[in-house]
């Protein structure tokens, strides 16, 4: 069968394109995060040197050497770089899978409302202290659970609305929508931490996006679902590849539309919110991480889910190890620098971009 990007009409964009190899680019992305993490644990507020790192992992393995670059590697700077991989996998992939539901370029969890959505939900969480009877701690957290809740009603409520424009909705229908949402949600957030101001710096630094603080514990369960929600998007490959030539040839094909555009949006959703519930609002990362990967690789989900993955994965352990060395000993959340980042690559898609705005 062709490449969905050959068949279909909103593969126009990329028809003529020259794709590289999946193998070289897979390699330059997996050896891309050698260094970067390698820098992570590094670099910070109290910098280590390469022999200060490798004696703190000889302490952690034969109980000689130096105890304090222990503590900081394997107490602070190993939880922090495993949830800043973790979340930007996770919102590399749902950004793929929201464009592919979308047939998109332009949808990702920040621009059409959802990391808002999840940011709400965790938000009445941590002020009200909300819980639930069937959630228990090791499984999976309120805070998580509501985050879901948030950018699954985002979601559903930005796509709703953007229909009444078209189906699938054209893209400033959906860019629209999705403000629109986000703004509505943010402004509730804002109103609850007016009157409950006892959690306003708490809650406001965390939704600039921060790392600070990660431990082992805060891994749990937020990385597992991240995990999860991503596994559920890559078993959809092909059917999102499917989708990209439009709801007709998919049904015709045997697609359900409506159960994989569900399906594919609840992993998104997982994927999205428990980032956000554990790291904060990291914009932009779900926009630029699955845009570079198709310009490289293509539309075909089976090769540019995990390229995003990688991808978002790299950008936010850039991102947080920028945040915690430009201004050190100050931090600078790390929402600030992925924005600073990808809010002009925004721009410059959509400027570049002119008839065939958004088309995938």
């Amino acid at each position: 069968m062709p490449k969905p990007a050959e068949q279909s009409p909103q593969g126009s964009v990329l028809r003529h394109s020259r794709f590289y190899p999946p193998l070289p680019v897979f390699l330059v992305l997996g050896l891309s995060l050698i260094p970067a993490c390698t820098a992570a644990v590094l670099l910070g507020s109290g910098s280590l040197s390469l022999e200060d790192t490798l004696q703190g992992f000889r302490f952690f393995i034969s109980g000689r050497g130096d105890r304090t670059a222990a503590a900081v590697i394997f107490g602070i700077r190993l939880p922090r770089l495993i949830l800043a991989l973790a979340a930007g996998a996770a919102l590399g992939v749902s950004g793929a899978g929201y464009q592919g539901i979308f047939r998109n370029s332009l949808a990702d969890p920040y621009v059409i409302g959802a990391s808002s959505g999840a940011a709400l939900g965790a938000g009445l969480s941590l002020c009200f202290g909300l819980s639930l009877p069937f959630v228990q701690a090791g499984v999976a957290s309120a805070s998580a659970f509501w985050a879901f809740a948030g950018s699954m009603a985002a979601v559903f409520l930005a796509f709703s609305i953007s229909r009444s424009a078209g189906n699938p909705p054209p893209v400033t229908a959906l860019l629209l929508a999705g403000t629109a949402v986000s703004a509505f949600f943010s402004a509730i957030l804002s109103f609850v931490l007016v009157l409950y101001d006892r959690n306003l710096y708490r809650v406001y630094y965390w939704l600039l996006g921060s790392l600070a603080g990660t431990s082992w514990s805060r891994l749990f369960p937020q990385v597992p679902l991240m995990l999860a929600g991503c596994i559920a998007v890559m078993m959809l490959n092909r059917p999102l590849d499917l989708l990209i030539q439009g709801d007709e040839t998919a049904e015709n094909l045997g697609v359900n539309v409506g159960r994989i555009r569900l399906a594919a949006a609840l992993g998104c959703s997982l994927a999205a919110s428990a980032a956000v519930s554990a790291a904060g609002i990291i914009g932009f990362i779900g926009l630029v991480s699955p845009h570079v990967c198709r310009l490289m690789l293509g539309p075909v989900h089976r090769r540019l889910i995990p390229a995003s993955a990688l991808t978002g994965a790299l950008l936010v352990v850039l991102a947080d190890t920028l945040a915690r060395s430009l201004a050190s000993p100050l931090e600078i959340p790390v929402g600030i620098i992925s924005s600073l980042g990808g809010a002009p690559f925004f721009l410059f898609m959509l400027s570049r971009a002119g008839g065939r705005l958004g088309r995938l």
